[in-house]
């Protein structure tokens, strides 16, 4: 018999270990803590400094080595009595600094449950649900508790913790699988405990109530959904999401039970990796131990933190390996740099799980509003994943927590200049710390970079890598000024840098590495030319995370090619690094040396005026982009003078828009720093000069944009700076289809604008307010509002806000069946919008016109108006404008025949609706295809769209896509000539 064939293991619960077919006492609980980390690691060495570590946490007594090892001993004489003395263990042997628990396949629990799962996800691939439901099920039956149940020290260790939400989301397979194929009966019990557990979980109470629907007990389901919504508003101040939602819509209607609550989407596979180093060198036994650490192969995915001294070559160890690995992980690779140590912007975990949520697919208005369900919906989407998450440049353990996904498929791997022992201890992460660069490899890396120099001189090439402290950043800091003089000695250059050593107060380091770096950072600082040592400080205090030449110029107070030759010096003494797109990065210990430098060297004065130069540029620059995009209303933008700084060339819209486009993350960023600095005023015009843009921008970014500027406007006591924010504000909840925060922020703003008399700011305001009361359905109360919005921007002879209002006026009148009026309406504000040259409001009146006439069934004038529209919209690069024309658009296509043409148009205006985070415009164009659907035979799959029409609607209050996803369901269940009955 192999050694531990006779053996059993279970940690699905309390701690237990069978012998031949006999439970073994384990005893003290300290034991059953080193038996529990032992099995969770499944057959890997656990180091003993980590079972200290679970055994009594940051304070180990003196005699833990002794302490443990007693308890290795004993374990070893319960798993094997009968092992010679003095021969090695099998089953518990150690291995370097720790242990191993080795076992044979399908004796630890926690490896037999999770061979089952992957069995059945096997099967079920292959067609086989029933089989996959019952292996499942087994899977299940494995688990007698929540894992170390009996041992207090493991049963919050964020791997048992992780084990639950594994065994959750198995249940939830199992669950799904088993309303299927029609035994819901049987998964009643489990899922009735899932959801007992989790009374605040929204899919596993959809799911029990989807369950109860399917054997018949409504009564139970409604109760359940009622009970569940009471608890959401009651506890988190919220109403049930979408799939809850939806499956009550379902009970309502007495539909199938098990549709989800969305079509299916593509499964999005973010690919965030920056490139890989080319020249990487080095490093070989530790790319060996992440190879082994997290082999694809393996139970689960660890995580990893390496750990060393800034500049030592963190982060382009894991790029590298990751890059290498990447095929291990399909569904995708996560990437972000926290910049930890950046003391102006470091990242924080609420910005960074709305960039993950967002390229994982989550639409931006189902992204939640706080850390805590940002984190949680975090952990859910990559529940079922197997992707890497890269978190570079962390600080502490409180900034990167909330970024772990919680499912063992995952790998993590994190940077840190700190060990963050927090993670080791409380999350089971493994510690790689990561040491200079051999004198091999760092000498190897210098011939690389420097060429036939370094092989002919040796000697001096082992000094100079010494000299850099075999630091990576270093060391290509140093073979660059070498290339760039190359009739100079290696050894003369060296015994320069020793000079400069000995002038810098760092020597005081004690041997610092980092000390040595920023000799060699000042070493290559000196031989800047005045004006690029300059512009090397004045890169350090942008406030962005890149910047481009244009920022540079400003910065500076330079012409463009001066900028260029400046990015382009930096850029060959590796000071910066291209980041794509024309734009440059700086190391963090680099952009620290230039801010000291910047503050050692230059007045605060020049450093102000640098900044005030920088934001002028990008306000200026701001503002020309709008005056192209929107020309009626330029009159209300922020008047400022021209800099005088060179502006990047807008010779159209498109162009306007692309730039806006790429710089939005930085005026994101700079908006938030002028907020909370010497430069509030600049916030309030960032936001007021850019409203119409975000209006079809990411809202999660005008949200932002517009907050800092809120916050600017009271830091000043700036009425009307807090009037226009909260418009703002107000009209981006509105885009979103929160109409009850909406309609509070613009009640709030209008208050405060007829405080301050803004005519502009009153009408602006009325016009939101019409047409979120539009929204709502109440259209008598929209026409009140767009009237005297109409009259208020015609006391100011305001003609591009008289236009606006004229089409939302007609909006309104048509929805009231008042036809001549609202043709006259939409007709008189377009004429006004062509005479003015505002093309974005004359495809706008183009497009509500298109509406009109497809409602009185003029369907070939729709169609024509429609397309001269979208023309006009993508022209503009106006992307809510383009989605909402392209699903208007397709109910004329569908009246006069064009199927396919309506199809392709609502797929595409679906997915712009679901990326801008445009709720009633989803419904919009969800309920479009369940009429394409019904129109080419197909009402099933109609009523399935029409019921996530309804549940969206019902979210948001939008009473028309209500009655039209109501009016399609009806339709679609209506029989059809030639169905049974």
């Amino acid at each position: 018999m192999r050694a531990g064939e006779g053996v059993l293991v279970q940690i699905l619960g309390s701690v237990r270990i069978w012998r031949d077919g006999q439970e073994i006492g384990l005893g003290a609980t300290s034991r059953r803590t080193v038996l529990g980390i032992l099995a969770l690691a499944n057959g890997q060495s656990v180091h003993r400094s980590d079972i200290a570590d679970s055994l009594w946490g940051e304070h180990p007594p003196a005699s833990a080595a002794n302490v443990i090892q007693t308890h290795i001993k004993h374990l070893r004489r319960l798993l094997e009595p009968h092992r010679p003395a003095r021969s090695p263990s099998n089953i518990l042997p150690s291995m370097g600094d720790g242990y191993a628990l080795c076992l044979p396949d399908g004796r630890l629990d926690l490896a037999r449950f999770r061979s089952l799962v992957a069995t059945a996800m096997q099967v079920r691939a292959e067609g086989d649900e029933h089989r996959a439901a019952a292996l499942l099920a087994e899977a299940l039956r494995l688990w007698h508790g929540p894992p170390f149940a009996d041992v207090p020290a493991l049963a919050r260790h964020p791997k048992a913790v992780a084990l639950e939400v594994e065994r959750r989301s198995v249940l939830a397979r199992c669950g799904d699988m088993m309303i299927n194929i029609g035994m819901a009966a049987d998964a009643l019990p489990l899922l009735e405990e899932a959801a007992a557990a989790q009374p605040l979980d929204e899919d596993a109470q959809a799911r029990l109530i989807r369950a109860y629907h399917a054997v018949g007990q409504r009564g139970r389901a409604f109760a359940t959904y009622h009970a569940t919504r009471r608890r959401l508003a009651d506890e988190l101040g919220v109403d049930p999401g979408l799939n809850l939602a939806s499956t009550h819509t379902a009970l309502l209607t007495d539909a199938a039970p098990a549709a989800p609550a969305r079509p299916p989407a593509a499964h999005p596979v973010p690919a965030q990796l920056p490139a890989d180093i080319r020249d990487f060198t080095g490093r070989v036994s530790e790319l060996r131990e992440l190879d082994t650490l997290l082999d694809e192969n393996g139970p689960g995915m660890p995580i990893c933190v390496i750990s060393g001294t800034a500049g030592v070559g963190k982060t382009a160890l894991i790029l590298h390996w990751a890059h290498r690995a990447r095929a291990r992980f399909p569904d995708g690779q996560l990437y972000v740099d926290l910049r930890g140590y950046d003391p102006k912007q470091p990242a924080s975990a609420d910005d960074v799980l709305v960039r993950f949520l967002t390229a994982l697919g989550v639409p931006a208005d189902s992204i939640p509003l706080d850390l805590e369900g940002r984190a949680e919906r975090y952990r859910t989407e990559m529940a079922d994943r197997r992707a890497l998450v890269v978190l570079d440049n962390g600080a502490s353990p409180d900034q990167i927590r909330p970024l772990l996904p919680g499912a063992p498929s995952c790998a993590v791997l994190v940077t840190s200049r700190s060990s963050l022992a927090g993670l080791v201890t409380l999350h089971g992460a493994y510690r790689l710390s990561l040491d200079l660069l051999t004198i091999q490899d760092a000498t190897s890396l210098l011939r690389r970079l420097i060429g036939a120099r370094a092989q002919s001189e040796e000697q001096a090439t082992a000094v100079l890598a010494e000299q850099c402290a075999r630091l990576p950043l270093a060391l290509r800091l140093a073979a660059e000024l070498a290339s760039t003089q190359p009739t100079t000695r290696l050894a003369d250059l060296v015994r320069e840098l020793e000079d400069q050593r000995r002038r810098l107060r760092w020597l005081d380091a004690g041997g610092d590495p980092r000390a040595a770096a920023r000799a060699v950072f000042s070493w290559s600082y000196r031989h800047l030319p005045d004006r690029v040592a300059t512009a090397f400080r004045r890169a350090g205090i942008h406030p962005g995370p890149s910047l481009e030449p244009y920022a540079m110029a400003a910065l500076n107070d330079a012409d463009l090619p001066a900028a260029d030759q400046m990015l382009t010096q930096l850029t060959r003494a590796h000071l910066v690094q291209p980041a794509g797109a024309g734009r440059f990065s700086m190391h963090d210990l680099l952009r620290a040396y230039a801010a000291e430098l910047s503050e050692a060297e230059d007045t605060a004065a020049d450093r102000a005026q640098a900044i005030g130069r920088l934001l002028d540029h990008y306000l200026f620059t701001i503002i020309v982009a709008m005056d192209l995009l929107h020309p009626g209303d330029r009159h209300h933008r922020p008047q400022v003078a021209d800099p005088g700084t060179p502006a990047p060339p807008m010779p159209d819209p498109a162009q306007a828009r692309g730039w806006l486009d790429a710089e939005l993350p930085t005026l994101t960023v700079i908006c938030g720093y002028a907020a909370t600095h010497d430069w509030p005023t600049h916030a309030i015009r960032f936001s007021t000069a850019l409203f119409r843009y975000l209006e079809s921008a990411p809202y999660a970014d005008a949200l932002t944009i517009h907050t800092h500027a809120l916050h600017a406007a009271r830091r000043i006591d700036d009425t009307a700076g807090q009037a226009h924010a909260l418009t703002n504000i107000g009209s981006v909840y509105r885009l979103q289809g929160q109409y009850r925060p909406a309609i509070t922020h613009l009640e709030r703003a209008l208050a405060l604008h007829r405080q301050t008399g803004d005519g502009y700011g009153i009408a602006r305001t009325l016009s939101h307010l019409g047409i979120v009361y539009e929204r709502l359905g109440d259209y008598r109360r929209s026409v009140r509002y767009q009237e005297q919005a109409l009259a208020a921007y015609r006391q100011i002879a305001d003609r591009y806000g008289e236009a606006g209002s004229l089409i939302n006026l007609g909006t309104a009148n048509g929805y009231l069946g008042r036809h001549d009026l609202s043709s006259e309406n939409l007709q008189d504000g377009l004429t006004i919008f062509h005479e003015i040259g505002e093309r974005s409001g004359e495809a706008i009146g183009l497009a509500n016109l298109g509406d009109l006439y497809n409602q009185l069934g003029r369907h070939h004038e729709a169609a024509e108006h429609l397309e001269r529209a979208l023309v006009l919209f993508r022209e503009l690069g106006h992307r809510y404008g383009e989605a909402t024309t392209l699903a208007n658009a397709s109910a004329a296509q569908v009246q006069i025949g064009r199927y396919e043409q309506a199809r392709e148009n609502l797929e595409q205006a679906l997915t712009m609706y679901r990326d801008l985070g445009h709720r009633y415009g989803e419904a919009s164009a969800l309920n479009g295809l369940g009429e394409l659907l019904h129109a080419t035979g197909r009402p099933h799959e109609a009523l399935y769209h029409h019921n996530a029409a309804l549940t969206l609607a019902v979210e948001t209050g939008d009473r028309d896509e209500q009655t039209r996803a109501q009016h399609g369901i009806d339709r679609a269940r209506q029989p059809r000539p030639g169905d049974p009955g």
